[in-house]
């Protein structure tokens, strides 16, 4: 199962993220999302759990927890939904205009 984790203190890493679900059961993966500009994290993440019981108890365990002296928010993640492309020509362009 694929958790996100939210409220995160900017000093969460990977690593730290792993140690927390750890006591839960397998973690396959865990990654704190950073800014790609930046490279400063985003104060989120994901964990990746094998077995769907110890995700469901580490979600009830974990949601709302003090991390940092953050509250954190834990939860099932949720499919990223495509979005549709952006367009930035509205039909009109500032290039037709005559003057």
């Amino acid at each position: 199962m694929n958790i996100y984790i939210s409220n995160l203190s900017f000093n969460v890493q990977d690593e730290d993220l792993r140690e927390f679900f750890a006591p839960y059961g397998e973690v396959t993966s865990a990654k704190i999302i950073n800014d790609r500009e930046t490279g400063r994290s985003r104060g989120f993440g994901f964990v990746e759990m094998s077995d769907e019981a110890a995700s469901q108890k580490a979600i009830s365990e974990l949601n709302e927890a003090t991390i940092e002296g953050r509250t954190i928010k834990v939860m099932e993640a949720k499919p990223k939904e495509d979005k549709p492309a952006r367009s930035f020509n509205n039909g009109s362009s500032y290039n037709n205009t005559r003057y």
